[in-house]
């Protein structure tokens, strides 16, 4: 009923935002090392590629406005939640907050001066 006070185009590229956030969840959940799920003391790996599996599937091939909001939750609790845990007990995230290039073990090696 809500879906007819809508345009179907608006819909379809909503389904199709959902969908892009969904897949690119489940390839990181995929490529995450198994062990960083525990350290971080989240669920495990199995549980989030299964959770973002489940999303995947009822984006592609049912169409129900519930399934797809509960799913797109997942996805967010995914990336707002696991994935910078995962990120800090992996190591990852870059060069930000660890010095530059030239930093020695005990600070910045600035030449002697």
């Amino acid at each position: 009923m809500l879906r007819a006070g809508f345009d179907f185009t608006l819909w379809l590229v909503l389904d199709l935002v959902f969908l892009v956030t969904a897949v690119t969840a489940l390839v990181m959940a995929a490529f995450a090392r198994d062990d960083a799920y525990r350290a971080a003391g989240k669920q495990t790996k199995s549980f989030w590629l299964i959770i973002l599996g489940i999303t995947v599937a009822v984006n592609m091939f049912i169409s129900v406005l519930f399934l797809s909001i509960a799913g797109l939750i997942a996805t967010i609790v995914f990336f707002v939640d696991v994935r910078p845990a995962l990120k800090q007990v992996s190591g990852g995230g870059g060069r930000r907050g660890k010095g530059s290039s030239s930093d020695g073990p005990y600070g910045p090696y600035n030449g002697g001066r």
